[in-house]
């Protein structure tokens, strides 16, 4: 994974990038998941969505 941009904010003292790039893929920061019952509920990403530690999730920018 690489940071394509610069840190918009901070989470759980983790910087929040504007945009990532996974494999090849370029991804923009949507929001910050839901923690529940001990855990990240992955069933309720779509397709186009992945999480990053600590409960980032980006969406892949079409």
């Amino acid at each position: 994974m690489s940071y394509r941009c610069h840190a918009i904010g901070n989470y759980l003292g983790k910087p929040i990038f504007e945009s990532i790039e996974v494999q090849d893929q370029p991804y923009v920061f949507d929001r910050i998941a839901r923690y529940e019952d001990d855990g990240f509920p992955l069933d309720r990403l779509s397709e186009n969505e992945l999480l990053v530690e600590p409960g980032l999730i980006y969406r892949h920018k079409d």
